[in-house]
């Protein structure tokens, strides 16, 4: 830890310390993040402790008050998330103290997060820039209409291991930057599949139960009509259900599946990044482009 940062702080008539987050009881990092209505459940937590890094701020007695994580992608860039803290914490310092110790941990000069509407001013303080809007789209899903047939020599199938390699190397320039752990850990714990033509692969999607139903994403694509192809199957497979689908697209053929399909705007947050940071690829000439977030933590 950097010595010039204080390991406690005095909040009212009580002193909060930090602890690494990976030492705290899930618990307790549940009712955290329900005490502030995010619907994370104990798995869900569990996979952001298994390739992620943060701390939690302790009152004197042992109770979780605040957390903040931060997950690797290389050696010189990170995405922030999980920076909550409880309602009768938040106008007190607690964030800044949090996010002035995983910034110095962390040890990354290129940093993405995705901000809501309350933190943006505290991220904004930091040096963070606004870059994007992220449309959290959620709801009861909706069949979609069925796929026009495939273009002769395309294929879409349920991807395995052995196609792992080939989601890396699709993936890296629509995200920015090499994201080899997050995505080895999401194939553990999604249904995915993935668009060839031929041995080169188009487009990939997972899904994994997330919160109170389950959450599509990562999609990448080099376009909206490869991007429906792979999400279709995942809201199929899920209609009358809950499902969740984060982006950042909100015009053009997907938005409007997303939207045909029961998945209404629930919220909206801000991408925003350090001066410098590996930006998501912008999709022009079919090069592969972020359709759907793995999560607002990981991006």
């Amino acid at each position: 830890m950097d010595s010039e940062l204080p390991g406690t702080l005095t909040v009212d008539n009580f002193e909060m310390r930090l602890a690494d987050v990976s030492n705290a009881e899930i618990s307790q990092l549940q009712s955290l993040s329900i005490s502030v209505g995010w619907p994370h459940r104990a798995a869900d937590w569990q996979h952001l402790l298994d390739i992620g890094k943060g701390y939690v701020a302790l009152d004197e007695i042992g109770r979780v008050g605040a957390s903040g994580m931060w997950f690797p992608h290389g050696e010189g860039f990170a995405t922030f998330g999980m920076l909550i803290t409880s309602p009768r914490l938040q106008t007190n310092g607690t964030a800044r103290w949090l996010m002035k110790r995983i910034m110095a941990d962390c040890g990354r000069n290129s940093i993405r997060l995705n901000s809501t509407r309350e933190a943006r001013r505290l991220y904004a303080s930091l040096g963070f820039k606004p870059k994007q809007t992220v449309y959290q789209c959620q709801g009861t899903a909706i069949a979609p209409m069925s796929l026009a047939p495939l273009e002769e020599g395309l294929v879409l199938r349920r991807l395995d291991r052995g196609d792992l390699e080939a989601v890396i190397a699709f993936d890296t320039p629509a995200f920015g930057t090499e994201r080899r752990l997050h995505l080895q850990r999401l194939f553990e714990s999604s249904i995915c599949f993935g668009l060839y033509h031929g041995e080169r692969l188009r487009a990939f999607s997972m899904r994994r139960r997330f919160g109170r139903g389950h959450v599509v994403g990562p999609v990448v694509a080099g376009n909206d009509e490869d991007a429906i192809t792979v999400t279709q199957p995942h809201i199929a497979a899920h209609a009358d259900g809950f499902l969740r689908l984060d982006t950042h697209i909100d015009t053009g053929p997907f938005a409007a599946l997303v939207q045909q399909c029961g998945l209404g705007i629930y919220a909206t947050l801000t991408t925003m990044v350090t001066e410098g940071a590996a930006s998501y690829g912008t999709g022009q000439n079919g090069s592969p482009r972020i359709y759907a977030l793995a999560s607002h933590s990981l991006g």
